[in-house]
């Protein structure tokens, strides 16, 4: 194998892993962002309990 190549696999495999962890990280959010929505609707119901 050449240097050439060696650097081509490389940053390859680097730009694989960044990628691999960008998806997991806007998997993260997105859950976190549905886990908010439930608390606030959750919150919501609560108060509405609490007034009537």
């Amino acid at each position: 194998m050449t240097i050439r190549s060696i650097a081509m696999i490389g940053a390859l495999l680097v730009a694989l892993s960044t990628l691999s962890s960008c998806a997991n990280t806007i998997r993260g959010m997105g859950q976190d962002t549905a886990n908010t929505v439930n608390a606030t609707e959750g919150a919501g119901r609560r108060v509405a309990r609490a007034a009537n």
